[in-house]
């Protein structure tokens, strides 16, 4: 018999569905998306559904995490096949709220997140998107009340974000980090790489290669500025703009120089065509 799987669009539905959970005493986990589901996100759903009786999977392309400049109206949306790839993996939920439903008229509250959010990475490129998705993450943290909920660490300042927001705020939701799911040459999964032509594809494994390529440097005792140089200079040569290639503290995300300083991230993003990539790895 095919698992059943419930999609919800609206707030009372939903909750009405996750108090039948918390009645039974079984736990929820969330995991929250924009859709064009690839196997990165079958790896948080797999993970939370070790973690909790039961998988509430969000499907929601968050328009405030979008300038006007980007790429809202291209983004891919692929709800049919998400929902039957979320059924076979055995999540139990998916919400799928509209636009008014979590933005309605006369809204007005924002969440300004600071520390990792003001980290001079994505945040010096995309001004506008970190209170986006805080705001967001928050929104669906008190619409689904789980006990854990699942992000994929690809995305890695976002991740500290939300670590942060939920712990400074005391929402009571245990955040979960999931490493990276990469094809076989290395490039780490995103639903921005449909975007990529054949020859970009080609091309954007070196992203990686780099970033492994540093990390080795590091860890030799090579001095730190001096990788990062070489390692930007390759990826130009490579065909990419570079925004950045940072060395930061794992946690604080703040600049690092030396192994002494604490655990290092390596994070990178950069420009092939019109397709943004970013990518990082530990030293």
């Amino acid at each position: 018999m095919a698992h059943r799987i419930s999609t919800i669009r609206t707030l009372a539905r939903l909750r009405r569905a996750t108090a039948t959970f918390r009645e039974r005493d079984e736990t929820l986990a969330l995991v929250p998306t924009m859709g064009a589901l690839h196997d990165g996100h079958s790896s948080l759903v797999r993970i939370a559904k070790r973690r909790a009786d039961r998988v509430v999977v969000s499907i929601f392309v968050n328009p405030t995490q979008f300038a006007p400049h980007e790429d809202l109206a291209s983004y891919p949306r692929t709800f049919a096949a998400d929902v039957a790839a979320l059924r076979r993996l055995g999540a139990d939920l998916v919400w799928a709220p509209g636009v008014s439903q979590m933005y309605p008229g006369g809204f007005a509250t924002r969440i300004a997140p600071e520390g990792a959010a003001l980290a001079g990475l994505e945040d010096r490129f995309r001004p506008h998107f970190f209170g986006g998705v805080a705001t967001v993450v928050a929104k669906l943290f008190l619409q689904c009340l789980p006990d854990v909920a699942v992000f994929g660490e690809k995305d890695y300042q976002q991740f500290k974000v939300v670590t942060q927001m939920t712990r400074d705020l005391n929402i009571p939701v245990k955040v979960i980090g999931a490493p990276t799911v990469r094809e076989q040459d290395g490039l780490a999964l995103s639903s921005r790489n449909a975007y990529l032509s054949a020859e970009q594809r080609a091309v954007a494994p070196t992203l990686y290669r780099v970033l492994k390529e540093c990390a080795k440097g590091i860890k030799q005792g090579a001095p730190v500025a001096r990788v990062l140089a070489d390692g930007r200079d390759q990826i130009a040569r490579s065909g990419f703009a570079v925004d950045y290639l940072e060395a930061r503290h794992a946690e604080t995300l703040q600049p690092v120089m030396s192994l002494r300083e604490g655990p290092i991230r390596l994070l990178v993003a950069a420009k092939i065509g019109t397709t943004r990539l970013i990518d990082n790895v530990g030293v």
